[in-house]
């Protein structure tokens, strides 16, 4: 019985506690999200445009800090320099320089920004202290995706790795995401969901369990493409006729995720209605999954435009991040909620 009130005391109080320092962290990981958000298609677009080894050495960039702007500024025999360190192909190129130098800086600034938002949780440490462990292992994570991005250029952009450094970006959008909901606890307690349609958890979990198949298989078929690029050296209209069956898998799979996710949206939108905050996240995720399925069908049939591939990649993301933040939100918001 104690137990139980002690928990009664507590749902209370984190529900009816709002505080300008839980205003200031949620706004902080809101934009730090956003930014790291665009980092990650920053990234894709150095990818598709094969700038990624713009920059032949790590954390300088042709030895400099600040790169050059025209050959002349390098040693004459540069190749044969960067041919020694296992390089050799390099050849400089000054907006492909540019722009993996500027997907650096922007990487660096998404570290100064989860730094900050370290520091705004360490003042919410008694009221949760999950949202300051969170925000510390994000910046942490950090830390090893700068050690993993020296990889990828260490490795002459070896597609495993690459694959790696995305996880891990994901990984630390997951990291903010816990803590940004924790941080967003009282307000969901605050959002009844005791008229929700009971089959809502189940569908929850089914459109989870798709989603993560599809960005699997997308990895796959992205995998695919780094090897005809890189090793076979095919040309982008060729791809799409290169790739295995379980791209057209992927592809003819996006349908199931649409309509499981429509499926989902409309149990919400009938039981709870437009304006409850997991129903507008719902909308939000079907905005995305449109989205993902252009770009998709965009790159499988006309011969994977480097333009699309970011946006592509960057809708995948966001429905990892959007159905995260559904999942944990519902399970916040059940608290005050008869079990269902």
């Amino acid at each position: 019985m104690s137990n139980s009130v002690s928990s009664a005391h507590t749902t209370a109080r984190i529900a009816n506690h709002e505080t300008p320092a839980l205003a200031r962290f949620r706004r902080m990981a809101w934009i730090t999200l956003a930014a790291l958000y665009f980092l990650i298609m920053v990234g894709a677009s150095v990818r598709a445009s094969g700038a990624g080894m713009g920059c032949p050495d790590w954390p300088t960039c042709f030895g400099s800090w600040i790169p050059p702007t025209s050959v002349e500024q390098l040693p004459a025999n540069y190749q044969e320099i960067y041919a020694d360190l296992g390089y050799a192909e390099t050849e400089f190129n000054v907006v492909k320089t540019w722009t993996e130098y500027l997907n650096r800086l922007t990487g660096v600034t998404i570290g100064f920004l989860i730094l900050l938002t370290a520091i705004y949780s360490w003042s919410l440490r008694s009221y949760d202290k999950a949202i300051t462990i969170a925000a510390v292992a994000a910046f942490f994570m950090v830390g090893f995706q700068g050690w993993l991005g020296a990889q990828v250029v260490a490795s002459n952009l070896q597609p495993g790795i690459i694959t790696l450094h995305m996880l891990m970006a994901l990984a630390i959008v997951g990291a903010l995401l816990f803590g940004l909901a924790r941080a967003r606890r009282g307000l969901m307690m605050a959002e009844s969901v005791q008229g929700i349609d009971p089959r809502f958890n189940k569908w929850l979990h089914i459109v989870l369990v798709l989603t993560v198949l599809q960005v699997t298989m997308g990895t796959q078929v992205r995998e695919m493409v780094d090897y005809l690029n890189h090793v076979q050296g095919e040309e982008r209209s060729a791809w799409v006729d290169a790739l295995p069956w379980f791209f057209y898998v992927h592809r003819s799979f996006s349908a199931v995720v649409l309509f499981s996710n429509i499926w989902l949206a409309s149990l919400l939108v009938r039981s709870l209605g437009l304006q409850h905050t997991l129903t507008r996240f719902t909308l939000a995720m079907l905005g995305v999954i449109g989205l993902s399925i252009v770009s998709g069908a965009t790159l499988g049939h006309l011969g994977m435009p480097a333009f699309v591939q970011p946006l592509h990649l960057v809708g995948a993301s966001l429905l990892f991040g959007l159905q995260f933040l559904i999942w944990i939100s519902y399970r916040h918001a059940r608290e005050t909620a008869p079990a269902l």
